[in-house]
């Protein structure tokens, strides 16, 4: 682990802790209702999403915890992880925009929120590929991103099953 990376120790491994532990809450609170979200495509694309969120900034913290990765391969494997959560979150605009149900609205932001926390580990990537510093301050917000808005999405996705 680089001198860099070390210093963000603790934040990462707080991250990668709440973000696991959360992302089974968000599991276990679906699955009460599960019967009732499968038959709405946008709730379980929205759900899905939450979960890919807080899995990626799972995985970009855990990145920055492996002990011989530098700078440049943190850059790359974020890079990755990335691109990742960007296909899955293009998959899950497809279902929500898709969706039918009168109930779905503002289909726009419930489909765009995904790409935030994305956008900003993108940016990580490329910073520090290109060995800039600021590199791990992209990661911590896209980390803070990420758990907001799943917690958001999943939260919103919870109550309107039940309406």
């Amino acid at each position: 682990m680089s001198e860099l990376l070390a210093e963000w120790k603790d934040f990462n491994v707080a991250i990668v802790g709440a973000t696991a532990a959360l992302g089974g809450l968000v599991i276990v609170a679906a699955s009460v209702n599960i019967g009732d979200i499968v038959k709405s495509r946008s709730l379980t694309a929205r759900l899905g999403s939450g979960i890919v969120m807080l899995v990626a900034a799972l995985c970009v913290s855990a990145v920055a915890l492996m002990p011989s990765v530098d700078e440049a391969w943190y850059g790359w494997l974020v890079l990755a992880i990335a691109v990742g959560a960007v296909v899955f979150q293009i998959g899950i605009s497809r279902a929500i925009a898709s969706d039918r149900d009168p109930r779905s609205r503002a289909t726009a932001a419930k489909a765009l929120v995904g790409f935030l926390p994305a956008v900003a580990y993108l940016a990580a990537g490329v910073l520090a590929v290109a060995g800039v510093p600021g590199a791990l301050y992209a990661a911590a917000a896209g980390a803070i991103l990420a758990i907001v808005a799943a917690l958001v999405v999943s939260w919103v996705a919870l109550v309107e099953v039940l309406r």
